[in-house]
Formats: structure tokens, sequence, C-alpha cells
């Protein structure tokens, strides 16, 4: 088992010029090292809508997930970005039910989802950042403001039509 580095959502972008979405996972120390994983584009705008704020009339299939672990007992405790293989990113979502601790196989792009609304920690495991990782050069203020910038993009592409089931 290789040691967990605590990370962060550094932010959903858009790839241009393929308009593909890609979730960047950000470690947290000084290394800052990132993770890009392309998602789709429903698992970009889950993410996008929790991160702003809004809550829809109805919950959309991440906030039922969530609110079913609940009614069941359970508790999202953390998310771990596991292990990559043939360009397939793995995650595990760790519930708390009973007393026990449970561990559901989960793509990063849902974990991060699930993370984000249960406001839990996420971690990257080490061996993956040391495999994947990339290392950040610019400055934090700038990334702060490029994030936002690519934030408000995307949310301004966003029809409601979108979020119909």
């Amino acid at each position: 088992m290789t040691k967990r580095l605590a990370a962060e959502l550094e932010g959903i972008r858009v790839e241009v010029p393929s308009n593909i979405p890609v979730m960047l996972i950000r470690e947290i120390d000084e290394a800052r090292r990132v993770i890009p994983i392309y998602i789709g584009e429903a698992e970009a705008s889950s993410i996008s809508v929790a991160l702003s704020g809004v809550v829809p009339d109805r919950p959309l299939t991440h906030d039922l997930m969530l609110n079913t672990i609940a009614e069941l007992g359970g508790e999202v405790v953390m998310v771990v970005v596991t292990d990559v293989r043939e360009h397939t990113y793995f995650a595990n979502i760790h519930i708390a039910v009973d007393g026990a601790e449970r561990i559901i196989s989960a793509r990063p792009s849902d974990a991060i989802a699930l993370a984000v609304r249960a406001e839990v920690p996420v971690f990257v495991e080490s061996d993956l950042m040391d495999k994947v990782g990339k290392s950040a050069v610019t400055s934090e203020e700038s990334d702060e403001e490029e994030i936002l910038d690519d934030f408000r993009e995307f949310i301004n592409s966003i029809n409601p039509e979108d979020f119909q089931g």
C-alpha cells in the first residue's frame, strides 16, 4: 500500500480545440503536482454546479447518490484517486457505515463530484502522483484567476436543458 497524498480539486477546464473537459487534481504540499483527468461533460457539469453552490430543484445524479448513502446510514468520509491503467483512472469512495468503513470503486469524476458535495478530503496515491503528476509552474494568483475565468466560461456555456432528466 502506498502513501496517500492530500489533494484538492484545482478546477475543471475545457481542453482546446477538442472541447473535452479536464479535471485537475492538485497535490497539497510544496511540490503541488497536478494530475489532469479527462472526464465527461455530464460529470463536469455536475462538479461545476456543486462548486458554484447552485442547488437544483431536483437532485442531480450525484446528489441522489449522496442522499441514498445518507438514508442508508452511511457517510462519505474521503475519496482516493488510486491508479491509472490503459489511460483509465480509478478511485475509491470511502464510506463509514455502522462503525465500519466500506470502500467503493468509482470513476475519479464521480468520486470528486461526491467529495465536493460532501465536503470531504481528497487524496491521491503517491505512486500514481509520481507516475503521472505534472509539475505546476505558474504562480498561485494567476492559477486562481485562470481557474475562475475557465469556470465562468464553463458556467456560461451550461444550458438549463443540460439538467433535465
